[in-house]
C-alpha cells in the first residue's frame, strides 16, 4: 500500500465481539480495533489482517486517515497498535478520531538527509530518535522530517531537535535539546584503545617496580652493613 491509497477509505466492520471472543476473531484472520471518538462511545470495529497491517505501515501515528464503518465516516489517526511479541503481529489498533479543523498531535518520523562525514573517517553515528511529537492542522501534518548529516563531522558532534526545520503550521513539541544522532567510536575502535591503555598501564606499573626497592628490603640492607672500626 502507497500513501496514494492512504487517500481512498479504510473500510472496517462494526464487532460486538470482546475480550474473551477475541482470540477466535483473529484465528479467523480478523483484527480488532477501536475508534475513541471526541468524547462520544467508542465504536468497535475490526478489519482484515492484511488490510490494517499494510494500513498500519504505511500511515504510520502521522497520516490522516479517512474510515468508513457502514454509513459513518471519520477522520482519524492511528494512536497506537499492539503487536504479539512472538508472533509479530498486529493484534490490535487505536484510532482517534479527529476534526479537520483542529490542531492535534502526531507523531513524525524523522531521518538523517545526506551523507555524514563522519562516516568517512571510520566513526559510527547512533540514532538516538527516530520520530519528534508535533502539532498541527490534520492537512498540515508532514509525512517526514529531516536533519542535515552533514553537521555530523567529527566524534562526539551531535545533532538535535532544534536543528530539524519544521514546515509552516507545524510546532515541535519534543524537547528541542534531545539529541537525533551523534558520532561514535565503532565497537573495534573502543577496543583498541581500551587494550592499548591497558598495556600503558602494565608498562608504567613496571617501571615503577624496578625504580623503587620496597621500604623493608632497603631497611634489612642497611642492617647488613659490616661495622667499620
Amino acid at each position: 500500500m502507497t500513501e496514494s491509497d492512504l487517500d481512498k477509505p479504510v473500510d472496517l466492520q462494526e464487532r460486538a465481539t470482546v475480550r474473551k471472543g477475541l482470540g477466535q476473531l483473529r484465528r479467523e484472520g480478523m483484527t480488532p480495533a477501536v475508534i475513541h471518538n471526541h468524547g462520544k462511545d467508542s465504536v468497535l470495529v475490526m478489519a482484515p489482517e492484511v488490510t490494517l497491517t499494510k494500513v498500519y505501515h504505511a500511515a504510520g501515528k502521522h497520516h490522516p486517515l479517512e474510515l468508513k464503518v457502514g454509513s459513518d465516516k471519520y477522520l482519524a489517526l492511528i494512536k497506537d497498535a499492539h503487536y504479539n511479541p512472538v508472533r509479530r503481529r498486529i493484534e490490535h489498533i487505536v484510532f482517534q478520531a479527529i476534526n479537520r479543523n483542529e490542531k492535534v498531535t502526531a507523531e513524525i518520523p524523522v531521518h538523517l538527509e545526506g551523507d555524514a562525514p563522519a562516516e568517512k573517517l571510520g566513526l559510527m553515528i547512533l540514532t538516538q530518535l527516530d520520530h519528534v511529537e508535533v502539532e498541527a492542522l490534520p492537512r498540515n501534518l508532514p509525512d517526514e522530517l529531516s536533519v542535515d548529516a552533514e553537521k555530523l563531522a567529527e566524534l562526539h558532534d551531535a545533532v538535535t531537535v532544534a536543528d530539524i526545520k519544521a514546515p509552516e503550521g507545524v510546532v515541535i513539541l519534543t524537547d528541542p535539546e534531545h539529541p537525533i544522532a551523534r558520532v561514535a567510536e565503532t565497537p573495534a575502535q573502543v577496543s583498541e584503545e581500551a587494550e592499548a591503555e591497558s598495556e600503558e598501564g602494565a608498562e608504567t606499573s613496571e617501571d615503577a617496580g624496578e625504580g623503587n626497592a620496597p621500604e623493608g628490603a632497603e631497611k634489612e640492607a642497611a642492617g647488613n652493613q659490616p661495622n667499620e672500626g
